[in-house]
């Protein structure tokens, strides 16, 4: 089962939603912090868990105002799918493959200056992602859900990490191009 798939279980496990009002959960909770859901593939996502019988759909009207709306509940099917999802999750870690691993990987073929500022860039744009999640994490619509401060908290955690461990690289970079004659090999 995908993240996405998982997210949209994980909330209609809460109580039965309607496709607009799911997206308005996403947003609000700041959960595209932390898992990819397009708001285009909300719909497509609960017609295929629909498919699959993990939800089930039906037309209601909210006391008799306004146009009916389909609204999704989980079944007995995708209440066991998700907790067998979630406890494979919480069980097995998993890769990631992230682009940073694959630059890194070829800063050798770049110019040495070029990787400097790069990097130097990449801080930055980390820094104001940090900035980011540290703003989202704060927002009143949170507190009620220690989960997802958990999220927002290991979030700002591998941030600043990353953080640090680009900026050691970055040193070490600059000490290269401070002694070119230690980084024999590398382009200037």
């Amino acid at each position: 089962m995908t993240n996405a798939e998982t997210a949209i279980l994980t909330l209609l496990a809460e109580q039965p939603r309607y496709g607009y009002e799911i997206e308005q959960i996403i947003a609000e909770r700041g959960m595209r912090e932390w898992t990819e859901i397009g708001f285009s593939s909300i719909y497509y996502l609960l017609k295929k868990l629909e498919r699959e019988g993990l939800v089930s759909a039906r037309l209601e009207s909210e006391g008799g105002q306004g146009p009916a709306r389909k609204v999704y509940r989980l079944t007995p099917a995708g209440q066991a799918a998700l907790h067998e999802t979630v406890l494979d999750i919480l069980t097995h870690p998993r890769r990631v493959y992230r682009s940073l691993d694959l630059g890194i990987a070829n800063l050798p073929g770049l110019a040495l200056p070029d990787a400097i500022a790069a990097l130097r860039q990449y801080c930055r744009e980390l820094e104001e992602r940090r900035e980011h999640v540290r703003a989202r994490w704060s927002r009143p619509e949170n507190a009620g859900f220690e989960q997802v401060n958990w999220l927002f908290e290991l979030s700002l955690t591998l941030i600043e990490a990353e953080l640090g461990w680009v900026e050691t690289l970055l040193g070490r970079l600059e000490a290269k191009a401070d002694h070119p004659a230690d980084g024999a090999g590398w382009t200037q």
